[in-house]
């Protein structure tokens, strides 16, 4: 529920239209009409923010980081470049690990995440999100098992360890497919939500998280692949860079008034942060095909970029769920358009 605060400018005056009079003569004068500053009963948010530590931002950062991984190694496999395949297959596994522990610790533990794969719901994101995950993640482990033993020396090869082996590449291959729908559903997860600033940018965050991840892989690969095969990192990593920063600054004009969110307090450091970094790591693996130190330094600028893409979007979300006006303003702006208002819960 929401009441109007006569709280505006004292100084601000409205025509009151030309039936208005107020003893005296002459035509309509003007009255005096403060603003309306809409806000819920005792300042308390209309929406519930969502009850997510920072373990889900990290599981966002690191879920994107596994699934461009996977690409990335396919296609160093298919390309013969095996410096950079052990690279990428090595930092899905770490990235999904990682992940599992994550998500894992915000659930409380781990029986309720295979709890929710008792049931498939088409109509609930999470659901899907952790179908998508399980379909993606023993494919993309298996292929970096067949790399760890790969590094073995020759004597220690058996045929249970050429066998598996023999299934690096496939599985590379199946866990590449399935790679794309990791990056993005943690986006549709989050727009799905009545979080304000989540939800009002529903079109563009799976695009924005897509080119972040992207460019967080492709920035491993430049850290460690040596730089004759570093080529497909650093178009991947420069890609989604661009993809990143342009759709950014499109889903801000879409988000609205909530697109305030990403400018101050702490998801604006975070979000400035992402900017600078994520720009500076794309220039500079432009610039650093012939520099392997200045490659180094720019995948880590660009892996921190996207870290902190992560980070900005998530506490933008928990501040615009504890301000009501991001929920009040723009319902009533659509009221006043004649446009139905839908109530999330």
């Amino acid at each position: 529920m929401t009441r109007v605060q006569h709280g505006g400018s004292p100084g601000r005056e409205r025509d009151a239209g030309p039936g208005s009079r107020r003893g005296g003569k002459g035509g309509a004068e003007q009255v005096m009409v403060p603003d309306a500053e809409f806000t819920s009963y005792y300042g308390r948010p209309i929406v519930k923010a969502a009850p997510w530590e920072h373990d889900i931002a990290y599981y966002l950062f690191t879920g994107g980081v596994a699934a461009g991984s996977s690409m990335l190694a396919a296609g160093a496999d298919l390309t013969g470049r095996p410096a950079l395949r052990r690279v990428a297959r090595l930092g899905s596994l770490g990235s999904l690990l990682a992940s599992t522990a994550f998500l894992v610790h915000d659930l409380g533990k781990p029986s309720r995440f295979l709890n929710m794969l008792r049931v498939a719901k088409v109509t609930s994101p999470m659901s899907v999100g952790t179908w998508i995950l399980s379909l993606h993640a023993p494919f993309a482990m298996l292929a970096s098992m067949a790399e760890l033993v790969g590094m073995l020396p020759t004597r220690l090869q058996t045929r249970p360890v050429r066998l598996l082996l023999a299934l690096g590449r496939p599985a590379g291959l199946v866990g590449a497919l399935t790679a794309p729908p990791v990056a993005a559903y943690t986006a549709v997860l989050l727009a799905d939500t009545a979080t304000p600033a989540w939800h009002s940018a529903y079109e563009e965050l799976p695009f924005v998280f897509c080119g972040s991840a992207a460019a967080a892989s492709g920035g491993l690969g430049l850290i460690g692949a040596p730089l004759h095969e570093s080529g497909p990192a650093r178009a991947f990593a420069v890609g989604g860079a661009l993809v990143e920063l342009a759709v950014e600054r499109r889903m801000e004009r879409s988000m609205g008034l909530s697109a305030e969110t990403l400018h101050h307090g702490e998801a604006g450091r975070w979000m400035r942060m992402s900017l600078g970094m994520t720009a500076a790591g794309a220039v500079g693996a432009l610039a650093g095909r012939r520099s392997r130190v200045l490659s180094m330094l720019s995948g880590a600028a660009l892996m921190a970029g996207s870290f902190s893409t992560r980070m900005g979007v998530f506490e933008a979300g928990i501040a615009s769920a504890n301000d009501p006006k991001y929920t009040v303003v723009p319902q009533r702006e659509r009221l006043d358009r004649g446009e139905p208002v839908r109530f999330q819960q």
